[in-house]
């Protein structure tokens, strides 16, 4: 009877634990949900930032700079693309480009530290003229509707990440004869 229950358990711990793994932590307001255009990409937007002011759009990246500024804070984005759980892949290489983002408010720098990951809900503004390097840039820009902070770095791994589970067992001899199982899963 207590194998049973044991098993049952676990059945029950792993349906919840699997269930838990379709959702993103990331959950955008329902207010902005309506309002995003999912057919407007980033590619779309860097090459001509203009003809998409007003536009919300979902983007993520790599936090490379953090600026106050007197009208709020200024985050310099290198642009990434986002699983189906909007968190950035770390894949660099798949960046197409930089992008400004603008937050009304005051943000602690402190919050990003290097290779800190970020999931947005913004508006398209104006593009921002600047350098990168010793080359002139138009940065697209964004005013930040909701911004989501990736804290986890095991969260946003590019390759080999999605569920994957294992069982093992063990037994024990000396003097009475024992054993057990164990069922784990990770991410």
């Amino acid at each position: 009877m207590k194998l049973k229950n044991l098993i049952e358990c676990v059945v029950l711990g792993l349906g919840c634990v699997m269930g838990g793994c379709a959702a993103s932590p990331m959950e955008i307001p329902e207010t902005l949900r309506n309002q995003i255009d999912p057919t407007l990409t980033f590619s779309q937007v860097i090459q001509h930032p203009g003809s998409y002011q007003g536009k919300i759009l979902l983007l993520g990246g790599e936090v490379l700079s953090v600026k106050r500024l007197k009208e709020g804070t200024r985050l310099e984005v290198l642009q990434l693309p986002l699983d189906e759980y909007r968190r950035p892949l770390m894949t660099r290489t798949d960046s197409q480009g930089r992008f400004l983002a603008m937050e009304k408010t005051f943000l602690d720098p402190a919050m990003f530290p290097p290779h800190t990951l970020i999931t947005l809900v913004g508006e398209v503004t104006e593009s921002v003229a600047g350098k990168l390097d010793e080359m002139d840039y138009q940065f697209p820009a964004v005013v930040i509707k909701d911004l989501y902070v990736w804290k986890d770095p095991s969260l946003t791994q590019a390759s080999n990440s999605g569920p994957w589970s294992s069982i093992f067992g063990g037994g024990s001899t000396g003097g009475r004869v024992g054993g057990g199982i164990g069922v784990g899963i990770g991410f």
